[in-house]
C-alpha cells in the first residue's frame, strides 16, 4: 500500500491537473478550451475563401487534437451556433428546438469575417508541438476581441467546473472603451434565444440570473410564447408546460407548437380561466422562468481562478492594448526593413557601387569592394549594413540595374517614411490608438451583433401565492383518516398544495401536515384547521395533568416541521379541558374533586391574567386541588344562551361523551379565519 499512494497520488495529480489546463477550462487569454482553439487554428490553415465540408475539419484538427472526431464534431457546431467565428452552411441543428445537427459529411463551414479580423496574426502566434510532434498550434490565440464573455462556455473538470453566461459583443467593445478612458462599466449577459433577464443578483457575475419567456397575450384566452429562456428548448418548455398541467398546477385546454425560424408556442385556455391568472402560473411552475448561476473559473498564468466578469474584462482590455502594441511595432519593424533596403539599393544604383565588384576575383574581394562602396554614405543608412545586405544588393540583377527608375525609387521612400510617422503616431497616442480600433469595430459590426435579451427587474412569484386551490380534502373523526381520498368526511375543505392543516388531539399532542392523498391522524382529534404559515395560530390552552391539577397557558404556534409531532402537554397522561382561539380574556371556574371535609368546591381563574409562552411551556397553575371539569365564564359582551352550544367547557368525567372535532371554518371554500369555539 505503501508503494502505491504515492504512484496513485502522483497519477491523479496529473490527470487532474490535464483535464483542467488542457480540457475543460478556458483559457483567459483567448478564451477558447484546447479543442476550440485547435478547430479555429485549422479552419485558419485551409482557408481559402470558400466552404469546406466539416467532416474534412475535423479530419485536420484530429492533426492537433487527440481525443477524437466525436469531441472536435460537437465542438464545432456549439462553436458555430455562437454565429461569432464559424460561417454555417447546412443543417447545423437549432438551439431554439433542440434538433441535432446534420452528419459532418453534410455541412459545410469557415471562417468568418470577424475571426480573420480580431483572432490571429501568425506573426505574434507563439506555436508549441501538437501531441505527435508532426505540427505545431497555438499556445493561445493573439485575439483582439473578449471572447472568454462573449461565447458563454461551460466545463467540468477535477473538482471544479466553470459556467460563464454570454454577453452582448457591442456592450463589451464599448465597456472596454470606458475601462480605456477610466470611466465606470457595467455589463450584463445577452443570450442568443432572446427572453427577458433580471440581473439584479448577477453580481459581476458571481451570482445568478433569472431568465423569463416572452409571453403575449392574445386576448383573455390565448398565450403566445414568442421567445424562450437560455438552456432550454421549445420542446422542455412545452414539456414542462404539459407535465404542469397533468400536475393541476396550471389549468390549459390545449397547447400547440408553430415554431419555424422563431419560436411560437400558442396556448389555449378553457372556460373560465384567464390569462393573468395563468401567466403568473406559468412563471412559477414551467420553464417559462429559469435561473442560471454564473461561475467565472478560467486558466491565467497556467493555474485557474475565480475572477469577476469586471477583472476579466479590464485584464483583456490590457492585453488588448499590449496586442496592438506588439502590432505596431512589427508594422514598424517591416517598415523600417523596407526603407532600408529602397535606402540601400538607391545608393548602389545611383552611386554605381556595382561597378565596383567588376575587378574583383574572389567572393571576399567581392563583398569587400561593396562595402569599401557603400562606406561613405552610411549616413543615410536605416541601420548599419550588415552581410545579408551585401547579399542582397549582389542579387540584383542587370536588368533591374538598367531599368531603375530613380523617381519611382524616391517616391516609395517617401511612402514609406510618411507610413513610419504614422505608425510612431499611433505608437505615441497608443490608448487613443485602442479607443479607435475598439470604435471601428463597433461601427463594423453593431448592426450585426445586436442585443437580443431584453433587460427588466421583477418580483419573484412564489408558487404558493399562485398555486391553484384544487385539492379537496376531509378528515374522518372515526377512522382517523385525513387527505384527498376520505370520502366519508362529513367536513371538506379546499386547499393548494402549499397550504398546510393544523391537527391538536386531546391528548395535548398537535402536528401541521400537507394535503396528502390519505393519512392517519393518531389521538383524539378535538380541533383541525388551515394553517396561516405567515402568521401563526394563537390559544389559550387549559389542561391537567396526571394528577388532575389544572393549569392554563397561552400559546402561539408558527413554527413547524411537516408532519412531526409536537405537545402542549408534556405530560403523557394528562388532557385539554379547554382550548380558545386567540388571547383569551374572559374567566373559567373549575370544580374539584369531591373530598372529605372539602368546603370550597369551586374556583375562578382570570385567563387575561396569562401572558404567551413556548407551546412546550408548563404554563400556570390554576388550582392546588384535583379537579373534574373546567367551565368558560362568559363576559357580559358575549352571547349567553343560544351561544351556549359552542362553548368550549369540556368536562373529562368519564361519563362525559367525547366532544366532536371542530368542523373547520373553511368547508367547502378553502383556509378562512377561526371561530370562537372550537368543539
Amino acid at each position: 500500500m505503501s508503494t502505491l499512494e504515492p504512484l496513485m497520488e502522483r497519477n491523479f495529480l496529473e490527470y487532474a491537473s490535464y483535464v483542467i489546463v488542457d480540457r475543460a477550462i478556458p483559457d483567459m487569454r483567448d478564451g477558447c478550451k484546447p479543442v476550440q482553439r485547435r478547430i479555429l487554428q485549422t479552419l485558419y490553415s485551409m482557408d481559402d475563401g470558400k466552404f469546406h465540408k466539416v467532416a474534412n475539419v475535423i479530419g485536420e484538427t484530429m492533426k492537433l487534437h487527440p481525443h477524437g472526431d466525436a469531441s472536435i464534431g460537437d465542438a464545432l457546431v456549439v462553436l458555430a451556433n455562437k454565429e461569432f467565428f464559424i460561417e454555417k452552411q447546412g443543417n447545423f441543428g437549432n438551439i431554439i428546438t433542440g434538433h441535432p445537427a446534420a452528419a459532418s459529411r453534410y455541412i459545410e463551414c469557415r471562417l468568418t469575417n470577424l475571426a480573420k479580423d480580431t483572432l490571429f496574426n501568425k506573426e505574434l502566434t507563439e506555436f508549441q508541438d501538437s501531441y505527435d510532434g508532426r505540427k505545431k498550434e497555438p499556445i493561445f490565440l493573439p485575439v483582439k476581441l473578449p471572447v472568454l464573455l462573449m461565447l458563454g462556455i461551460e466545463g467540468i473538470a477535477v473538482g471544479m467546473s466553470t459556467k460563464i453566461l454570454p454577453h452582448n459583443l457591442i456592450e463589451l467593445l464599448q465597456a472596454q472603451i470606458n475601462i480605456l478612458n477610466y470611466e465606470p462599466i457595467q455589463i450584463y449577459p445577452d443570450f442568443p434565444t432572446g427572453g427577458i433577464v433580471d440581473v439584479s443578483e448577477y453580481a459581476e457575475g458571481k451570482g445568478k440570473v433569472r431568465i423569463r419567456a416572452k409571453l403575449e397575450s392574445d386576448g383573455d384566452k390565448r398565450i403566445v410564447i414568442t421567445e424562450i429562456p437560455f438552456s432550454t428548448t421549445t420542446e422542455s418548455v412545452i414539456a414542462s408546460i404539459e407535465s404542469a398541467s397533468q400536475k393541476k398546477k396550471i389549468k390549459i385546454a390545449s397547447i400547440n407548437d408553430f415554431t419555424s425560424e422563431k419560436v411560437e408556442i400558442e396556448i389555449l385556455l378553457p372556460r373560465g380561466v384567464h390569462t393573468e391568472e395563468v401567466i403568473p402560473q406559468l412563471y412559477a411552475y414551467t420553464n417559462c422562468e429559469v435561473s442560471l448561476s454564473s461561475n467565472i473559473v478560467t486558466i491565467k498564468d497556467g493555474h485557474p481562478v475565480n475572477p469577476s466578469v469586471n477583472e476579466v474584462l479590464r485584464y483583456l482590455t490590457d492585453k488588448l492594448r499590449d496586442q496592438i502594441c506588439a502590432e505596431l511595432e512589427l508594422e514598424l519593424k517591416k517598415l523600417q526593413n523596407k526603407q532600408h533596403w529602397l535606402t540601400l539599393e538607391q545608393i548602389f544604383i545611383e552611386k554605381r557601387v556595382y561597378k565596383r565588384i567588376e575587378d574583383a576575383t574572389t567572393e571576399a574581394q567581392v563583398t569587400s569592394e561593396v562595402y569599401e562602396g557603400m562606406k561613405p554614405y552610411s549616413k543615410y543608412f536605416v541601420r548599419a549594413l550588415a552581410d545579408e545586405d551585401i547579399e542582397k544588393l549582389l542579387e540584383i540583377r542587370i536588368r533591374r540595374i538598367s531599368k531603375y527608375d530613380i523617381k519611382k525609387n524616391r517616391k516609395q521612400i517617401q511612402e514609406v517614411q510618411a507610413a513610419i510617422e504614422e505608425v510612431n503616431a499611433k505608437l505615441s497616442s497608443l490608448t487613443q490608438t485602442t479607443i479607435g480600433f475598439l470604435k471601428d469595430l463597433i461601427a463594423k459590426y453593431k448592426d450585426e451583433y445586436p442585443r437580443k435579451t431584453e433587460i427588466q427587474t421583477f418580483d419573484s412569484i412564489e408558487k404558493k401565492d399562485v398555486a391553484r386551490q384544487n385539492i379537496r380534502v376531509g378528515y374522518d373523526a372515526s377512522t382517523g383518516f385525513f387527505g384527498s381520498e376520505v370520502k366519508e368526511s362529513e367536513y371538506i375543505i379546499t386547499m393548494s398544495e402549499y397550504d398546510r392543516v393544523l391537527f391538536i388531539s386531546k391528548d395535548g399532542s398537535y402536528r401541521i401536515v400537507a394535503p396528502e392523498e390519505k393519512i392517519l391522524i393518531p389521538g383524539k382529534v378535538i380541533y383541525w384547521e388551515p394553517f396561516d404559515q405567515e402568521k401563526g395560530v394563537k390559544f389559550t390552552v387549559v389542561y391537567r395533568d396526571k394528577d388532575r391539577i389544572p393549569y392554563a397557558k397561552k400559546v402561539h404556534i408558527y413554527k413547524f416541521i411537516k408532519d412531526r409531532e409536537y405537545e402542549l402537554i408534556k405530560d403523557k397522561d394528562g388532557k385539554i379541558d379547554l382550548l380558545l382561539p386567540g388571547d383569551a380574556t374572559n374567566s373559567i371556574k373549575v370544580h374539584f374533586a369531591p373530598a372529605k371535609r372539602q368546603r370550597v368546591k369551586e374556583a375562578e381563574f382570570d385567563l387575561g391574567e396569562l401572558e404567551f409562552t413556548g407551546p412546550s411551556s408548563k404554563g400556570r397553575r390554576v388550582a392546588p386541588k384535583p379537579i373534574t371539569r373546567v367551565q368558560k365564564l362568559r363576559d357580559e359582551s358575549e352571547m349567553d344562551a343560544d351561544d351556549a352550544q359552542s362553548d368550549i367547557a369540556v368536562e373529562t368525567d368519564s361519563s362525559q361523551s367525547q366532544p366532536e372535532p371542530k368542523k373547520p371554518s373553511g368547508s367547502g371554500g378553502g383556509p378562512t379565519g377561526g371561530q370562537t369555539s372550537l368543539f
